[in-house]
């Protein structure tokens, strides 16, 4: 049972599977890049997603997949997950895609399912896809039309065209252009029209399409056309397609004027009158007649007939050439022949009524016959042409001739007649002979034919001429000659390689292979120079630097082919012209100048070097200040660098400049060079005293205060350095009860108190401290006033400060502080080594029982008042009410020089 049943459903299941099947159609642009999105099937086949209205873990999910393995699916990505479809990287080319498509259907708008087929003349993809599961299981069609873009332009097959055109063609006469352009793109995107760049005014084109969309050129006669005025017309043939923007294709079309026969033939003369002896031999040449034909080919084919007219006998006495239109003497004259013949010649051409020419043929009776001459040739001689080398010697024979007079009856005579280096004379002891030679030597160059004629007469008045030709045959006796003996040549450095440089001329008189010229270098020619040694050309191989060589000189040879050869030399002075391929360098990429401070302004700092390897306006330099210009100026031309202020060491110890090089090129280079300026101090800063602030603040000393203790210092600067940093101090007045109680530190500044106070010592002691430093060549100083009063207390201070505001009567002493900068080393006497240590020995026991005994007088004294201890301090008031905690707390600063 169950067998009979899936036979019974299985069909029907078939069916079903088989009624799934969909179409799905999309439209796409050729040339898309990879990633653009041509469709979803997802959504065009309206399947349910994860976002649809089932719950997602109740949907299985969908799979597409692409069942076809054709052409098609390279250019193609599907998404398996989503069902979109794609443009793979591959780049749709629809022209080759579909090679044998005659047209295309273009759908408007972008890749979108069409609701209908597309044509059938579409350039279609078609892929199968596959969905999965099974529960929407189908197989999905997807035709893809291409619709085509301009993206080629028309090109003809061939780059030349040729067209024949009768010269009798009609107007409005069609002729088609056998190869019309060819456009792969389709519709409006392939040729539409074509034209001509130049029409002359008798030619237009036409466009014909066919059937099948094809369209052909015609080229259209629109005026007379006349191949004996005008038998080539060429031109240029554009086709154009229909994109935008238009694509265009050209090629070269040459329209030939073929010739019919329509023109006949024509004598330039109607009549030719000839006289003729009637001793005249046979063969002699009468006369020639020559008609024209325009035409070409055998249209312009002409013969020469006598017209019927013609008498027999005049005929036969003179013999017509049907193709050359020469007469001649075919029989000789007797005394029956007519004295006058009348010849009419025809000029005969196909197709055409003969041209018509008279030629009247008088001749003249002679009684007696001439003399006669008779040459024997010596040189060379052809039909009547003498060879002569030149340079031949003088006196060259050339031939022997025999003068006679056939009936002996007259005496004959000769001459010679032309012009030339020849001569004619009796040959003795014969008679009637005579020799023709040269009288000079024969030169091709100047001339390479004479005409020259042996005259012979008798006493009867004939004459009888016989003419001669000779030919002078060349011989190698010129050198080639350069049209310049100097040929002086430039060209700008930096050339290309193989930069042309001049061609080379030189002549030669000599004919044939003699006066074939070869060019040749010089062996002191550089190798990087070449000479073509048929044309003549100079060029230079490889770039010139006019930095290293400016000039060059060598000497170039042009020889011919003669044998032995024969040559001349010529000198080529080649001169480099600058480029601006140089910047301008400094000497130096870093320059430092040391400077006194103060010095004065526009004084001369020091100055910059700097060098441009070009000439002219491009080693022309311009040096600037690109920091500091405010201060500090350049001088363009010498380099010397000046500041236009006096510059104060203590404001800025150094300055850092850069200064910029520009060349006088176009365009100009640059370089740039640091300076650094450094001050030198002077001393012109006296030692500013920063502690005490005033004159008139004082110090509470206690009269308790132990000797050596400190009491107070003097604090002072000084801006300048070195030697002019270095302070001593010392005290040069002195006012008090007992002002020599207290000393001052030459290098520190420290006060200190050397002996006990006593009740006598109470009071106002003002100490006047001078501040020195040590600068040369003068030492500068400041002074100030230290007051100390001695007490246990400050009780009255308007007391204190009215002792302040008098005048002082101290006198100044005039000591000079005694600073030892460096430590000296005297060196002790190996005998003194021992008392010296006896007495360090017993001093160091009295210290510290001197040490140990105040020791315990400090503490006593200390317990009893205990209740004065904040008395104890030594409290500095100045006037101004206001202590600058931060200057008692300021240390001496230890200046060295740098």
């Amino acid at each position: 049972h169950l067998l009979l049943f899936l036979l019974f459903v299985g069909p029907f299941n078939c069916f079903a599977s088989y009624s799934r099947a969909t179409e799905l159609f999309y439209s796409l642009s050729e040339g898309l890049p990879a990633g653009v999105l041509i469709g979803s099937l997802a959504r065009d086949l309206r399947l349910p997603t994860a976002g649809g209205q089932h719950p997602a873990s109740l949907q299985p999910p969908l799979s597409f997949t692409l069942a076809s393995h054709g052409l098609g699916e390279q250019y193609v990505q599907l998404d398996n997950r989503s069902g979109e479809l794609h443009t793979s990287a591959i780049e749709i080319d629809r022209e080759a895609l579909c090679v044998e498509s005659s047209g295309a259907t273009i759908f408007g708008g972008s890749a979108a399912v069409s609701s209908s087929s597309p044509s059938p003349e579409s350039c279609l993809l078609l892929l199968d896809v596959l969905v999965l599961p099974q529960e929407y299981f189908r197989l999905v069609k997807v035709k893809i039309a291409i619709r085509d873009v301009n993206d080629n332009a028309p090109c003809f097959p061939v780059s030349h065209i040729r067209l024949s055109v009768p010269e009798n063609a009609p107007v409005n006469t069609r002729l088609a252009i056998e190869h019309p352009a060819l456009d792969p793109d389709m519709g409006t995107n392939g040729i539409q029209t074509y034209r001509l760049r130049d029409n002359y005014g008798v030619f237009t084109l036409d466009v014909e399409e066919n059937e099948n969309g094809e369209r052909t050129p015609y080229l259209i006669v629109m005026g007379a056309l006349d191949r004996e005025t005008q038998d080539e017309y060429v031109t240029v043939i554009i086709a154009e397609d229909g994109g935008t923007p238009p694509l265009v294709g050209s090629a070269t079309l040459t329209i030939g004027i073929s010739d019919i026969n329509d023109n006949c033939p024509q004598f330039n003369d109607s009549q030719l009158n000839i006289t003729l002896y009637g001793n005249s031999s046979l063969g002699t040449h009468v006369a020639t007649v020559h008609a024209v034909d325009m035409d070409l080919g055998s249209n312009a084919h002409i013969t020469y007939s006598y017209s019927q007219k013609v008498p027999q006998p005049s005929r036969d006495l003179f013999h017509l050439n049907e193709s050359t239109g020469a007469i001649t003497l075919s029989t000789k004259v007797d005394g029956d022949s007519p004295r006058l013949h009348r010849l009419i010649i025809l000029g005969n051409g196909p197709g055409c009524i003969p041209a018509v020419i008279t030629v009247l043929v008088t001749i003249i009776k002679v009684m007696m016959r001439p003399p006669e001459v008779v040459p024997r040739f010596i040189a060379n001689e052809v039909e009547g042409v003498v060879f002569l080398k030149e340079l031949e010697p003088i006196n060259t024979p050339i031939a022997f001739f025999t003068i006679k007079d056939p009936d002996e009856k007259y005496k004959v005579s000769c001459y010679l007649d032309g012009d030339g280096p020849f001569r004619l004379s009796p040959y003795k002891p014969y008679n009637n002979e005579y020799l023709l030679e040269t009288t000079k030597p024969l030169d091709f160059e100047t001339q390479q034919l004479y005409e020259i004629s042996v005259v012979a007469w008798n006493s009867a008045g004939f004459h009888v001429k016989k003419v001669i030709k000779v030919q002078v045959l060349d011989d190698n006796d010129n050198s080639p000659v350069f049209s310049e003996q100097l040929i002086e040549l430039s060209i700008e450095e930096n050339n290309v390689p193989n930069a042309f440089l001049t061609k080379l001329h030189a002549t030669d008189a000599d004919s044939g292979e003699r006066g074939q010229v070869s060019y040749f270098l010089g062996p002191d020619a550089p190798s990087y120079f070449a000479l073509d040694k048929t044309t003549g050309v100079l060029t230079v191989s490889t770039q010139l630097d006019r930095e290293e060589k400016e000039k060059y000189r060598y000497t170039v040879k042009a020889v011919d082919s003669g044998f032995p050869p024969r040559e001349s030399i010529a000198t080529v002075t080649i001169t480099v012209l600058d480029k601006n391929d140089n910047s301008p360098r400094f000497i130096n990429k870093d320059f430092s100048f040391f400077v006194p401070e103060n010095f004065p302004g526009f004084g001369e700092i020091g100055v910059i070097s700097v060098t441009d390897a070009d000439t002219g306006q491009n080693g022309w330099v311009a040096l600037s200040v690109l920091n500091g210009s405010d201060i500090f100026v350049i001088d363009t031309g010498k380099g010397v660098l000046r500041a236009k202020v006096s510059l104060d060491r203590e404001q800025q110890s150094s300055y850092v400049l850069w200064i910029e090089a520009v060349d006088g090129g176009d365009p100009a280079l640059s370089s740039t060079a640091k300076i650094t300026i450094l001050l030198l101090d002077i001393n012109d800063n006296p030692p500013l005293v920063l502690f005490p602030q005033s004159n008139m603040s004082y110090l509470l000393v206690l009269p308790s205060t132990l000797p050596g203790s400190p009491i107070t210092e003097v604090y002072a600067v000084d801006k300048d350095t070195g030697m002019n940093a270095v302070i001593a101090y010392s005290i040069i007045g002195r006012r008090g009860p007992r002002p020599e109680s207290f000393r001052i530190d030459p290098k520190t500044g420290n006060i200190t108190l050397e002996e006990s106070l006593m009740q006598n010592d109470y009071g106002l002691y003002r100490l006047l401290v001078k501040v020195s430093d040590h600068g040369y060549p003068e030492p500068l100083h400041s002074t100030v006033m230290v007051n100390l009063f001695v007490n246990d207390t400050v009780s009255n201070e308007s007391y204190i400060e009215s002792l302040l505001r008098k005048e002082p009567d101290i006198s100044v002493e005039e000591k000079q502080p005694q600073i030892s900068i460096e430590p000296t080393h005297k060196k002790m006497e190996p005998a003194s080594c021992m008392p010296t240590l006896v007495a360090l020995s017993i001093i160091s026991l009295g210290s510290i029982a001197l040490v140990t005994g105040m020791g315990i007088y400090i503490c006593l004294r200390k317990g009893k008042k205990h209740h004065r201890a904040d008395e104890n301090l030594e409290v500095q008031i100045p006037l101004n009410g206001r202590i600058n905690l931060h200057m008692l707390e300021k240390k001496p600063m230890e200046i060295s020089n740098i």
